[in-house]
């Protein structure tokens, strides 16, 4: 929206931040697939030094996830099977068995070596070398898993939540911006009195002096101000912050990599929309508020005016706190995930089986 006065530097501005949070987001998120491909290879490489695996052969690490030792090399692979089979894998780790294969022919259109199992063929595709496409397979990230359900609704109702947060973050730190101004106002008014001024002249805080002392003290004291504002700034976004930092990790290790996914889609399209929202919708309402007191409907003190200076209470904190901030959440929750993609690949299948979600 255009910032009133037809000053469209600060609108132009918050577009292009809104803007690249949806780019810099879809990057992440090929980011994270990649991270994804390479934990796969890294930590299988690790399970090996403490499970040998034979050369041209792959060894079941569980949870889909296999060893194979192919090329003079250990390579991470995904496993491709049916769901009979699936459960046939589940069951004999479970039971303690190790689950090794010979491997077949490698395939260099597919990245993925023809296997054999309990009579069912399967394939083993190249963790490092596997699409995108491969990788949606192996985990099932399709909209009828619970699991990228789940942090589909779970990354929207993030959005809400964090301009839940902001939103009444700025309203605590303009309730005690409005007392500190409400205390000095009565000193000041105090310090009039003592010095003799009229009532009259008082009650106009248009005749004010510029600056006055009283009790040793010079008014008004614009640094406690500032400092109010500098505090509740840094404050009150220390829970907005965690709550961006802490989700992804709890919904990646609770639902895994398709829960990371989904939440990283809703996070994405419903803060992208909200914040545009609010953009629009906070500038509209700022705007209305100085347009009427340029004297249109009714001017300053008319009941349209009035009910502009609400609006523009909540316009300022949507377009000015919560909209360019849903810019720092997108980039955030997509960072995390990234950073935190190995702790995800390697724990979330094992915490996911304990409550249950295996």
């Amino acid at each position: 929206a255009l910032d009133s006065l037809g000053n469209t530097t600060a609108a132009t501005g918050k577009g292009f931040a809104i803007g690249s949070a949806a780019l810099t987001a879809m990057a992440l998120l090929a980011a994270y697939v990649q991270v994804v491909q390479q934990q796969q290879t890294t930590q299988a490489v690790e399970w090996a030094k403490s499970h040998p695996v034979a050369e041209n052969v792959a060894v079941y690490r569980g949870y889909g996830q296999w060893a194979a030792n192919a090329d003079g090399g250990i390579h991470g692979g995904l496993g491709i099977v049916p769901d009979h089979l699936a459960h046939t894998l589940r069951k004999d780790h479970a039971d303690g068995k190790s689950i090794e294969v010979q491997l077949g022919e490698y395939d260099q259109d597919a990245n993925a070596w023809n296997v054999t199992y309990a009579g069912a063929h399967f394939r083993i595709v190249r963790a490092d070398a596997a699409s995108i496409r491969d990788l949606m397979i192996f985990y099932n990230v399709t909209l009828m898993n619970p699991r990228v359900l789940g942090g589909l609704f779970l990354g929207v109702l993030l959005a809400f939540v964090f301009c839940a947060l902001t939103m009444n973050a700025v309203g605590r730190a303009a309730y005690r911006m409005m007392n500190e101004c409400r205390r000095q106002f009565g000193k000041m008014r105090e310090a009039f009195k003592a010095q003799g001024m009229a009532e009259e002249d008082i009650k106009d805080p248009m005749k004010w002096p510029t600056k006055v002392q009283h009790e040793g003290v010079q008014y008004p004291q614009y640094a406690e101000c500032v400092a109010i504002s500098t505090a509740g700034a840094q404050a009150e976004m220390v829970l907005p912050a965690s709550l961006a930092i802490l989700v992804p990790i709890a919904v990646g290790l609770v639902l895994g990599v398709p829960g990371v996914i989904g939440m990283l889609m809703g996070g994405l399209t419903s803060g992208f929309a909200i914040a545009i929202y609010m953009a629009n919708a906070g500038g509209a309402w700022d705007n209305a508020k100085k347009y009427i007191e340029t004297g249109h409907h009714g001017g300053k003190g008319s009941d349209a005016h009035k009910a502009g200076v609400v609006g523009d209470t909540v316009g300022d904190p949507f377009k000015d706190t919560s909209g360019p901030s849903l810019n720092i959440l997108i980039k955030l929750i997509s960072i995390v995930s990234v950073v935190f993609a190995g702790l995800i690949v390697k724990y979330a299948p094992m915490i996911g089986e304990m409550i249950g979600l295996g």
